[in-house]
């Protein structure tokens, strides 16, 4: 068990403290709607997210990446270039970041979240869970979790533990709206608009260290 969370553990955490979704979800929270939309958004990026995994995790163990010599090769090919994408990408970010006083605006699809009904926000949900970043750290979950070749009991706890860590702060952030009345909706605007403003740098070193990550383990460096 605790071989198939490990697998898993460094990518899922990467998935969890992504600023888009947080900033969705509390935008969902700030809506008309917020009882309704707030969970509905989590639910569908749960579901979402345990989509693009599991699928992920099957095909690589279709594959037998974790007895197949060749398959191991390809799987190796595979999380090189995705680091090196990840790197490359976070060297865009941090380019691309705000100055500290620079007045940086909301984005646009959030003024349209007022008007979101519970589907459409299960369905943003499920959408940011399939995000470019998050299906490259599932890819790299997925394959990793085939390559230990557990058992299937193990296979869903380590599915499970990435979509439990991978949506933790996205709960969080649902629950403590639920519980923590006036104060919980000052302190999640407030981390809401810091998000914004340092969504670029907070994205470069997500990309930058798990980006290090996959080269080290396409290259061999990592057992």
């Amino acid at each position: 068990m605790a071989q198939a969370i490990g697998a898993v553990l460094a990518f899922a955490v990467g998935v969890g403290i992504s600023p888009i979704p947080i900033i969705a979800v509390i935008a969902m929270l700030f809506s008309n709607r917020a009882r309704v939309n707030g969970p509905a958004f989590l639910v569908g990026w749960v579901v979402g997210l345990s989509v693009v995994v599991t699928v992920t995790y099957l095909v690589a163990d279709r594959l037998d990446v974790g007895t197949s010599d060749s398959a191991t090769d390809g799987v190796s090919w595979l999380k090189l270039g995705l680091g090196l994408l990840l790197v490359s990408a976070a060297g865009r970010k941090w380019r691309n970041r705000p100055r500290p006083d620079a007045e940086v605006p909301m984005p646009t699809w959030m003024a349209k979240v007022d008007h979101l009904g519970p589907g459409a926000a299960l369905g943003l949900g499920a959408l940011l869970a399939a995000n470019p970043k998050n299906l490259m750290l599932a890819l790299a979950a997925g394959t990793t979790l085939a390559q230990v070749a557990p058992t299937t009991a193990e296979a869903v706890v380590g599915l499970a533990a990435f979509v439990v860590i991978g949506s933790s702060i996205v709960a969080v952030a649902v629950i403590y709206d639920l519980v923590g009345g006036e104060k919980a909706r000052a302190r999640l605007d407030d981390a809401r608009s810091w998000l914004i403003l340092h969504n670029n740098a907070v994205m470069a070193v997500l990309f930058l260290v798990f980006g290090a990550v996959l080269v080290a383990e396409g290259l061999g460096l990592r057992r």
